[in-house]
This record gives C-alpha cells, sequence and structure tokens, in this order.
C-alpha cells in the first residue's frame, strides 16, 4: 500500500497530478480542493494517497489532509459510489462540510452537491451518519466553515458554467471566494461577483 508520496511536481491539472518522486513519476487523481492549495510545479510536495487496485490499473488518488483521505474513503464505502465519483464530490465542497450536511442528514442540500442525486444522498446519510458522528464525538462538534448555502453556490457556478466557464474553474473560483469569506453569509450575485474576480485574476 502506498500511504504517501513525497517528491517534486512536474504537472498539475484540477484533476490529476504528475510527481516526480525521486525519478519515478506518479499519476495521481486529486480533488479540487487539493489542485487549490498545492505550489507551482517544480515545487516540492507530500500528498497522502489512496491506492485503487482495479482489474485493469492501480490508480492513485491523493489529499493534501488526512481529513479529505478520510472522507474519501468513507464515501467509497457506499454503494453505489466509485472512486471517480468521489473525487468529483469531493471537488464540489470541502470535506468538513460534508461530514456537517452527513451528520445533520441533510440530504436536500446534499443533493445540490455535482454527482449527488436523491437516492445517493439518502445511502450517503443511511451508511455514513452514525459512522461520521461517532468519530467527531457528536453532529453538534462539527463546525462548518461558510454559512453560505449549498444553494446559493449551486446557483453561482450554474450561473459561471452558462457564462462559459469549465466546471473546474469555476468550482475553484467559487471555494477560494468562500475560504477568504469564511463566516460570512453570501448572495448568489455577491458570490458571483467575487468569483468573477478571482477568476478573472489567474
Amino acid at each position: 500500500m502506498i500511504a504517501a508520496l513525497t517528491g517534486t511536481l512536474r504537472s498539475k491539472t484540477p484533476t490529476e497530478i504528475v510527481l516526480d518522486v525521486q525519478g519515478v513519476a506518479f499519476s495521481v487523481q486529486i480533488p479540487v480542493s487539493t489542485f487549490s492549495a498545492i505550489g507551482e510545479t517544480g515545487s516540492s510536495l507530500t500528498l497522502l494517497t489512496h491506492l485503487q487496485v482495479r482489474e485493469d490499473a492501480l490508480v492513485l488518488y491523493g489529499f493534501m489532509t488526512e481529513d479529505e483521505r478520510s472522507m474519501f474513503r468513507s464515501l467509497i464505502s457506499v454503494n453505489g459510489i466509485g472512486p471517480r465519483l468521489a473525487q468529483n464530490i469531493l471537488s464540489g465542497i470541502s470535506s468538513i462540510e460534508l461530514r456537517g450536511l452527513i451528520t445533520a442528514s441533510d440530504t436536500t442540500s446534499l443533493t445540490r452537491i455535482p454527482g449527488i442525486g436523491k437516492k445517493t444522498a439518502e445511502r450517503i446519510v443511511i451508511e455514513l451518519r452514525e459512522r461520521l458522528a461517532k468519530e467527531t464525538g457528536s453532529s453538534e462538534s462539527i463546525s462548518v466553515p461558510s454559512r453560505t448555502p449549498m444553494a446559493v453556490r449551486s446557483e453561482a457556478l450554474e450561473a459561471m458554467l452558462t457564462l462559459g466557464f469549465q466546471r473546474s474553474t469555476a468550482e475553484k473560483a467559487i471555494r477560494s471566494v468562500l475560504n477568504e469569506q469564511q463566516g460570512e453569509d453570501l448572495s448568489v450575485e455577491e458570490l458571483l461577483r467575487k468569483a468573477l474576480r478571482v477568476s478573472g485574476s489567474r
């Protein structure tokens, strides 16, 4: 089992990086949250990893934090959720926020995350709620970084997609704004305006 990798970042996209570890180049799948946290190409990088063994391939998934990797592993334990879908889910919401929605049984907000339908949201809550609550002590102990409702984020994302932005670019910009505005309850217009400003400055 490959638990972690430390090396030089050779290339990166919002969903995949190539990490050079002493002359061996590893292709690692990542969520957008990890992409937002890594440095520029040529910099040193350590990633926590999860190795997915398939009949036709060995696929590495990488994460900046143990909480992200733990949530990824919890998601793929749910019936019907594979690694690729789990990666997409963690690209649309932080692991801390996702924990909060699951332990609160908030299936409505879960369905606003890209890739999660009503039945999938219900399965996630049924299969993970008690486990995650035990890990954190109680659902009340989970702090959600931003109070901006998922509906607002979803509408802002759809607006950016309509304007022609790639999903990965739009999600990264929205995440960046929410990280900077922690504790603030933004409207769709405010979130969209700030996200457009962030995407335009890159």
